[in-house]
């Protein structure tokens, strides 16, 4: 079953739009990545991994995507990718891993050049469903740039019962979206020496549930 985070599926008349979240999601997520950002330690490391398959890694454009997804996250992010993180030392396990990251970029093998149409394979979709509740998730779009997936139409896919995902990127993304914003604000570094954030409240065990009342 998927998250309340995406959009239901929409009509195919509807496609040409600048997202696939209701205005609520959208306000509803830019409450949490606020509550998110407020709730950052000063000084505190911001780490967001970036998830690929293999052979995306292996695709000779790898490190430029990787250089540009480091270009739009906010200066001082610590980017990570399998290849950095796990190793002999350090086998998969991406339970205890999560609870390290601040925030997740998902890598998908996109269906033809210039397509907005990315597809996924099971373990992308474990770790996408894993933090899109806790933390800020963002699609790699080749032509777009970062988008956050809220922003995105999602489909499960269940070839041989094996269950992937496709993500499409709205036609008319634009970068000055409030959710986008929002998202990239949670993963600002604060300055050590930032009085302004405090100690999270209760709440943000479970950012994206509205608070009560």
């Amino acid at each position: 079953m998927m998250s309340s985070m995406y959009a239901p599926p929409i009509d195919a008349l509807d496609l040409d739009v600048d997202s696939f979240a209701t205005p609520l999601q959208q306000r509803r997520f830019v409450a949490a990545m606020q509550r998110l950002a407020a709730s950052r330690a000063p000084g505190a490391a911001v780490r967001v991994y970036v998830s690929a398959a293999p052979r995306t890694m292996n695709n000779p454009k790898w490190e430029n995507w990787l250089a540009q997804i480091a270009q739009e996250l906010p200066d001082g992010v610590e980017v990570l990718h399998y290849r950095s993180v796990f190793s002999d030392d350090r086998p998969y396990d991406w339970d205890a891993f999560a609870q390290e990251v601040d925030g997740l970029v998902v890598v998908g093998k996109q269906k033809r050049a210039g397509s907005r149409v990315y597809r996924f394979g099971p373990v992308a979709r474990l770790e996408l469903r894993s933090l899109i509740a806790r933390q800020p998730v963002l699609l790699y779009a080749h032509s777009q740039g970062l988008i956050p997936v809220i922003d995105c139409q999602s489909q499960v896919l269940t070839p041989e019962g094996t269950p992937r995902l496709k993500l499409i990127a709205p036609k008319r993304w634009h970068q000055e979206t409030s959710t986008l914003q929002a998202a990239l604000h949670a993963l600002t570094p604060t300055s050590p020496d930032d009085e302004s954030s405090s100690e999270a409240p209760g709440h943000l065990a479970h950012p994206f549930v509205a608070p009560p009342g």
